[in-house]
């Protein structure tokens, strides 16, 4: 599963792809609209199921073929009916022609219905596709106003908040104060780690969408949010807080009251072989339970910690970390979905590091 050639990550320099996915009506078109606008995006080629959706005929530069044209602003964008990996290599093959400008990084953006994991193993497991691109953030759109009820009717949204990386709550000019509060609350609970932008139409959330993922360049300050900047990361070295209870969190009513957020925290170095065998027969028996997991490892030999992350049974390639984000070295793995009781997993950690 995890090798250790692969984990070093440096030098890495293929085309990031982030996924932007968001229920039905969540706002994604008008997002992607206003990053297009943003210097972070210069050199971005996006990929959509219908250009007309997008309504960027008014700053259209040059038409390509029937399936892609360039923007004033130097952006590609292009249709993408069905098959993701060969518009991408159609894409990538375009680029290296010279037929449409340098591009630097792929957005592609899902229907409202769609499952963001789809996208990320379609990437990740073609290896054509892999040669050229790498999975970077997903980031999931929620409606301010209707997020909480589709949250709890609608399992696609449900999971595209789970999965993501960063989450935008859009549309928060025409919601209460008040709900959009809550409704942060109720997504920090789904997906504790995940980094969560307030909306109020404007570009600004541009740079912290994408200035990071977990990839060894940008890796340190990525982790640095997961587990030490939020308000319930460890202090002192002591778990006291819901995210490091030592308890699965259930989600109450939202969706479905099995699935939870769980923290297993492991105080000595790991052996990276056995903790290799303990994560690939987690993945084996329960990865389509596994909406999300993220881990910071204190792996023996290693003077550096090893960060691992990944979605359902895929498992992104591990990466070093130039340094430790913090004081504290213990391992720890935030897993969400419908999981075997917290203590069991624990002890299976334990069990399978020990000696």
């Amino acid at each position: 599963m995890m090798h250790a050639q692969e984990s070093n990550g440096a030098g890495d320099d293929r085309i990031p792809a982030n996924v932007l996915t968001g229920f039905l009506g969540s706002g994604k078109t008008s997002l992607l609209k206003r990053l297009l606008t943003s210097a972070t995006f210069l050199n971005c080629a996006v990929l959509i199921n219908e250009l007309g959706e997008i309504g960027l005929d008014h700053q259209l530069l040059d038409v390509v073929d029937q399936e892609t044209v360039v923007l004033s602003n130097g952006c590609i964008c292009c249709g993408m009916r069905s098959d993701l990996a060969a518009a991408l290599l159609d894409l990538n093959e375009k680029r290296d022609r010279g037929l449409v400008p340098h591009f630097d990084r792929v957005v592609i953006e899902t229907t409202g219905l769609a499952d963001p994991v789809a996208v990320l193993n379609t990437v990740f497991n073609d290896a054509k596709l892999r040669h050229h691109f790498r999975v970077a953030t997903v980031i999931t759109t929620v409606d301010a106003v209707f997020g909480f009820q589709q949250l709890k009717e609608h399992p696609e949204s449900f999971k595209q908040a789970a999965v993501a990386d960063r989450i935008v709550i859009t549309k928060a000019d025409l919601a209460e104060g008040t709900s959009v509060g809550a409704l942060h609350a109720v997504l920090s609970e789904i997906n504790p780690s995940c980094r969560i932008v307030t909306s109020y139409n404007d570009a600004t959330e541009s740079e912290i969408l994408v200035g990071h993922d977990a990839n060894a360049k940008s890796a340190l300050n990525e982790v640095q949010h997961w587990f030490f900047d939020r308000p319930s990361a460890i202090r002192g070295g002591r778990a006291d807080t819901p995210l490091f209870s030592g308890r699965a969190k259930p989600l109450g009513p939202l969706h479905a009251p099995t699935i939870a957020t769980a923290s297993l925290t492991y105080d000595q170095p790991l052996d990276w072989t056995a903790f290799g065998v303990w994560l690939s027969m987690l993945v084996h028996g329960h990865g389509e339970k596994i909406l999300r997991m993220k881990g910071l490892l204190n792996v023996k030999g290693a003077d550096t910690p090893v960060i691992v992350h990944g979605v359902h049974h895929l498992v992104h390639p591990p990466v070093h970390l130039s340094a430790w984000p913090s004081e504290d070295r213990r391992s720890r793995l935030v897993l969400i979905g419908d999981l075997p009781p917290v203590d069991q997993l624990q002890k299976s950690l334990e069990l399978f590091n020990r000696g």
